[in-house]
């Protein structure tokens, strides 16, 4: 599971990483780029969600397929998320491009100049969807076969060119112009453009469509489609369930002024480093679960206890070390006091609010490769059923004000920790033969 776990985290991490840098070279044109290219940046992750169905769903497949020694299935899966990357990257890219200003003016709520950049970042960034998309799609044939460092070689290589490229292409360097933001998204594009191609290269090394000798395989690619659909739809789902949960609390903690939005902001940057760590777990837990479904020696409740172990560990110690250093933490990002103070209380109520969520992440591994992957929405929905009203009643109370909606927090993902131990307990608690 560390194997596997590790280069996804790094992976991960690599991403957030070149975000951070690309955000200090972006502000150097002013506030409104930078507001630009956060909105862009935040819609990406949103259509990050449409994607997954097919990442998810090929990872889960082929590592099943392998794992049953079916290794003519996997040209078939492998056909079936390419009718998916072509259903979806048309949709949403000439989608996207056409309706670019009203996409930023709905995301920049009316102010002309966020408006405009962020439009011009679109125009840029929304054909670019097409390469982000296979990418994932990649990843995900790769990860289906138990390989997560090529992944995290090219995420690494990628991000490495963002960073060189975008000051060249942002300030114009030499004779290349001064672009802008589009000089951002520009640059996000080729970075991304020479990693893909250096990944099918390296995917074409594997030799995966090669089946001879292998057992001939009656799927076919309609079938294979239905079943991508089925595993990664709910896990789709999940996730844009939690971005828009995400989102909503974005609005309510605005309410109470600069300060707690502030903190909320930095507070959830810092424990990106935390809950990636969480979702490595996950990815290693479904490639384990799926590979040992397949192979007829199912060993989802081991795999289960053990992803929540590793989880909580680091969520444990992470989240400790936060809540104990958070005013010092604050202080790195700010010198408004009214910042410090707010987030050092928040992040003392989400050393529990992250505990609770390494467990619920941590088993969703095991859903999605054990074939249940839409147990994962149902408790991503309760959850959020729990946590929504609650944080506009808690956050309304004088007594508690903002704190309400950390509170709210909590609860929710305690919820879901509840209906996730159950779930599991009910499906895979069978020891296995």
């Amino acid at each position: 599971m560390l194997g596997l776990g590790i280069p996804v985290y790094l992976e991960l991490l690599s991403g957030v990483v070149a975000g951070i840098i690309d955000t200090v070279w972006v502000s150097r044109l002013g506030e409104a780029a930078v507001g630009a290219v956060a909105l862009a940046t935040t819609l990406e992750n949103v259509l990050l969600g449409i994607i997954l169905v097919a990442n998810i769903g090929a990872t889960v497949l082929i590592a099943d397929a392998l794992g049953a020694d079916r290794r003519a299935d996997v040209p078939v899966i492998m056909q079936a998320a390419r009718v998916l990357w072509l259903v979806i990257t048309p949709a949403v890219v000439i989608g996207g491009f056409l309706l670019r200003e009203p996409i930023a003016s709905l995301l920049a709520g009316g102010e002309s100049e966020v408006v405009r950049l962020t439009a011009e970042f679109l125009a840029i960034a929304f054909p670019g969807m097409a390469v982000f998309f296979a990418q994932n799609v990649v990843d995900g044939v790769f990860k289906g076969t138990g390989d997560t460092r090529t992944p995290m070689r090219t995420a690494i290589l990628a991000n490495s060119l963002i960073l060189v490229l975008d000051p060249l292409l942002i300030y114009g360097v030499g004779p290349l112009p001064h672009m802008g933001v589009q000089g951002a998204a520009l640059g996000m594009l080729l970075g991304r453009g020479i990693a893909l191609c250096v990944s099918v290269v390296l995917l074409r090394r594997k030799r995966l469509t090669d089946t001879d000798g292998a057992e001939p395989t009656l799927l076919r690619w309609p079938a294979a489609l239905r079943r991508l659909l089925a595993v990664g739809l709910p896990a789709s789902g999940d996730f844009v369930l939690r971005m828009g949960i995400s989102m909503t609390l974005v609005g309510v903690v605005a309410r109470f002024g600069q300060d707690p939005l502030a903190a909320y902001g930095i507070g959830f940057k810092v424990l990106f480093f935390v809950t990636m760590a969480f979702y490595a777990v996950r990815q290693a837990g479904s490639i384990l679960t799926a590979r040992t479904r397949g192979a007829g020696t199912p060993a989802e409740f081991l795999i289960g206890q053990q992803s929540v172990v590793l989880a909580t560990l680091v969520g444990g110690g992470a989240g400790l070390a936060l809540a104990l250093g958070g005013r010092p933490l604050m202080g790195l990002f700010s010198d408004s006091a009214g910042v410090v103070d707010s987030g050092g209380v928040m992040l003392w109520y989400l050393l529990p609010y992250v505990l609770l969520l390494a467990g619920v992440v941590g088993l969703g591994g095991v859903f999605t490769g054990g074939g249940r992957s839409r147990s994962l929405f149902w408790v991503t929905l309760l959850g959020g059923a729990v946590q929504l009203p609650l944080t506009f009643g808690l956050s309304s109370l004088p007594a508690l004000g903002v704190e309400g909606v950390w509170l709210s927090m909590i609860l929710g993902v305690g919820a879901q920790y509840a209906m996730s131990y159950i779930l599991f307990r009910r499906y895979f608690a069978t020891p296995a033969p």
